[in-house]
């Protein structure tokens, strides 16, 4: 039931370019940095699992307004990835994308194997337990060093807190929205 990191953006608001409800059209997957050096290049903050996706060619959209822009070339400047932007060749060109973050279309995501899935496709999941009782929304997924710990949030405003273990998390079926869980019982 591992969660793969795609960040959605900020706020569920036409702003963003995405719906209101359902799939996201963009995922966040860096935020641009400082420029580096003089032929163009900016530093970019990884927000992605996936940072070996960044390839000459690939299509990223930029800032708030999607701007499309095609990648030249990347490389590693731990702990941040070196951009170049196609037809962007001065620091003070890229400069004005510094602070802005990095989108893709969550269309042109691959698909992942059995059992793995985005975090986007996760939040907004009805959570159930195995005999039907909704627990509420899967709202937030927190990274921690062990698991991700799965944040739903009741109808009454409660949040329960749910490991993303196999022991808890029976099942998820994205087409139907719904997680069923079997939640642990702490007793004292």
């Amino acid at each position: 039931m591992k969660p793969r990191r795609m960040v959605p953006p900020v706020t569920p608001s036409d702003e963003t370019g995405s719906p209101l409800t359902g799939e996201p059209v963009f995922l966040i997957v860096g935020k641009l940095r400082r420029p580096h050096g003089l032929a163009g290049e900016v530093l970019m903050e990884v927000i992605t699992d996936f940072p070996e996706r960044m390839r000459s060619g690939r299509e990223l959209f930029i800032g708030e307004t999607h701007v499309p822009i095609h990648l030249e070339r990347t490389r590693k400047n731990p702990p941040f990835l070196l951009l170049k932007f196609r037809d962007i060749d001065t620091p003070e060109e890229v400069g004005k994308f510094r602070n802005c973050m990095v989108y893709v279309r969550a269309d042109s995501l691959p698909k992942l194997p059995e059992g793995e899935y985005y975090q986007h496709q996760m939040i907004g999941l009805k959570v159930l337990t195995e005999e039907g009782q909704s627990l509420g929304i899967l709202t937030e997924v927190v990274e921690t060093g062990a698991n991700d710990v799965y944040i739903v949030t009741g109808e009454d405003g409660k949040e329960i807190l749910l490991p993303a273990i196999r022991e808890v998390i029976l099942s998820v079926n994205l087409a139907e929205k719904t997680m069923t869980v079997r939640p642990q019982i702490w007793q004292d």
